[in-house]
């Protein structure tokens, strides 16, 4: 079972028992975080996708390191005048290892799935 994830403006796909590296969180190391944002959860045959998020669904996991990642050179040129310009950039991200994807069925869809199946 997987979830697709919206956090930071990206989506990430999230397992159950592995870390992600996402875009920079404010909280500390080892705080539990939430991701409410689920656009898909893949489980075989049941998989649901949201409109635009899907109800009820939640991935929790823990805070295990705030780093930056590995550094990337921007150069800019202009041919045949002189200008050169080389920069260096590292984005920071948090890592975060995924805990439990929660997939429970909301008592709408779950009544909209009973009579649909009459």
């Amino acid at each position: 079972m997987y979830a697709i994830v919206e956090t930071g403006g990206k989506q990430y796909k999230l397992e159950e028992g592995r870390y992600v590296d996402i875009e920079l969180l404010e909280n500390n190391v080892n705080d539990k975080v939430t991701f409410d944002k689920i656009v898909m959860l893949v489980n075989g045959k049941k998989s649901k996708v949201g409109t635009p998020y899907v109800d009820s669904a939640s991935v929790e996991g823990t805070i295990l390191k705030h780093d930056k990642a590995k550094k990337i050179i921007v150069f800019k040129q202009r041919p045949k005048k002189g200008y050169r310009k080389k920069q260096g950039h590292r984005q920071q991200f948090t890592r975060v290892m995924i805990n439990k994807i929660n997939a429970k069925a909301s008592k709408k869809a779950a009544s909209e799935e009973a009579q649909g199946e009459e």
